[in-house]
């Protein structure tokens, strides 16, 4: 048989890895200069576009 698990244990297993998720991307985020967020903005931006153009409307 299973060996029985903390329910609550593995809650905050879990939220304590959404965290550490949230933080890592706070920090990438953040830690960019204006200049590095506008050209990484900009890529997203023309990436978006360009998967939008290649869309087949029916």
């Amino acid at each position: 048989m299973a060996e029985p698990i903390n329910l609550n244990k593995a809650r905050k297993a879990r939220a304590k890895a959404d965290a550490a998720a949230t933080a890592a991307r706070n920090r990438l985020a953040h830690g960019l200069t204006k200049g590095q967020k506008a050209a990484s903005e900009a890529l997203r931006v023309k990436a978006t576009h360009r998967l939008d153009a290649h869309k087949r409307e029916p």
